[in-house]
């Protein structure tokens, strides 16, 4: 099929690539000319993996292109897919900006019968608003269809290739086989439901994993005070057929660019139908609040945090990605600051786009782990990078210049520690350094 992909962030550019290796022929537009003249000199504006290799692939066979000709790509097409962004409100709603602009354009821009399909994350409803909007700017026949996205940032490319399934929201019997054609080579999993039953999947999708994050982490902090290791419990747990083992690692919460936007979004859509969405507004307190316990463990051992030196490993949100969106390492950076706190950070990718939010002036960046860690009064891992999983806690030991380990994302084990003299936090475990359990470090106020 031809396809054009309007969008070039996450999902548009890992989208439309994934459909060009499938032997499409596609066409990514987007505004920003200097994104398009970075994607045509074969550089990529986002960190995912594999997806330069598939870029330069399907663009040597001609079979991928970049422009910021939304008409002359629309015009070239047999379906068009928006992949354009939903942010967040300030009051919790989703931004259709965007989508209402990409829809006004594709209405401009129709040459003959196309079908419009959405793969951005939108509330209940907009395809239909999609729909009106391209009948008031065109003549011309369209079908409008739903096909959200259930990528993960750092996997993209795999879980694009390789989904568990495909939603596929339609009325319209033409646009279903066609759907169900051209994405037939990925899975043969692929559900045709209505079109607002698709655009409810993908929210009800991300906020029952971001409930199983919030009650696991939930669980490691009564496991902190009774004893029990949340790491076992998760395990067993898992075992449970009806619960299943994923998203249930406990750590210092979710964040990026989907998680906590569309549970405030759905939220809203929510609220805007008098449903008061009680369960889902506890996950998003206590994913927040649980951000917050590393700066409670690191005043029980330090106290007053003002003139401590900390740093910090890991400033993305997830490990494999540049993507700080909502990342956990805000929260914990900005209230090391208001305490009076000096900062050291590093990350092996993120540093550039999070100092966007945070000058050199405010943080110190550091360039490796080694250099962050140095003569630091505590050491928090915000981030799973394999890099730090790599460093032994030994190693960490010599460079701190007190030996305070706070690990938020339980990177390391009791054999790896139980050489070492670190005063060791994790989430939701027992502490696990001999030479220091009668502290008790589990009984936080």
């Amino acid at each position: 099929m031809k396809l054009s992909v309007i969008g070039t962030g996450y999902v548009g550019l890992v989208s439309g690539v994934c459909f060009s290796d499938l032997g499409n022929e596609v066409i990514c537009v987007d505004k920003i000319e200097a994104k398009i003249e970075m994607l045509n000199q074969g550089e990529v504006p986002i960190y995912e993996p594999g997806l330069k290799q598939l870029i330069d692939k399907n663009k040597n066979q001609g079979r991928l292109h970049f422009t910021t000709d939304l008409t002359e790509a629309v015009q070239k097409s047999d379906a068009v897919f928006i992949a354009v962004g939903t942010p967040s409100l300030p009051n919790g709603q989703a931004n259709l900006g965007y989508i209402e602009q990409a829809a006004k354009e594709i209405g401009e821009s129709l040459n003959c019968f196309k079908i419009i399909v959405t793969k951005s994350t939108v509330p209940v409803g907009t395809n239909e608003k999609i729909r009106e909007i391209i009948s008031k700017h065109s003549q011309f026949p369209f079908e409008v269809a739903s096909v959200p996205e259930f990528l993960r940032e750092g996997t993209a490319v795999q879980d694009t290739l390789h989904p568990d399934r495909i939603i596929i929201g339609t009325s319209n019997e033409f646009a279903r086989k066609q759907l169900i054609e051209l994405h037939t080579p990925l899975t043969e999993n692929i559900i045709v439901t209505d079109i607002r039953s698709a655009e409810m999947i993908k929210y009800a999708s991300n906020a029952f994993l971001a409930t199983k994050i919030s009650f696991i982490n939930e669980i490691a902090n009564i496991c902190e005070k009774v004893g029990a290791d949340v790491t076992q419990v998760a395990f067993g747990m898992g075992h449970d057929k009806r619960i299943g083992s994923s998203f249930l690692k406990a750590g210092i919460g979710y964040g990026g660019s989907c998680f906590p936007k569309d549970t405030q979004a759905l939220i809203q859509i929510a609220g805007q139908m008098d449903y008061d969405f009680k369960l889902l507004k506890s996950v998003v307190e206590v994913n927040r609040d649980q951000r917050f316990n590393v700066i409670r463990k690191l005043e029980s051992i330090l106290g007053d945090l003002t003139g401590k030196t900390i740093a910090v490993w890991g400033l993305a949100f997830k490990p494999e990605t540049d993507d700080v969106r909502d990342a956990p390492a805000f929260e914990v950076i900005s209230s090391l600051l208001e305490k009076g706190a000096t900062v050291k950070a590093y990350d092996p990718i993120a540093t550039e786009n999070f100092m966007k939010n945070f000058s050199a002036e405010e943080v110190e960046y550091c360039w490796n782990a080694r250099n962050a860690a140095e003569n630091a009064d505590a050491l928090c891992i915000l981030t799973e990078w394999k890099e730090f999983r790599d460093i032994s806690p030994c190693l960490i030991q010599s460079w701190l210049k007190s030996p305070n380990l706070i690990d938020g994302r339980n990177i390391y084990d009791e054999e790896e520690l139980a050489e070492t003299q670190l005063i060791y936090y994790s989430v939701g475990r027992p502490n696990m350094n001999k030479g220091v359990k009668e502290m008790n470090p589990i009984l936080l106020t």
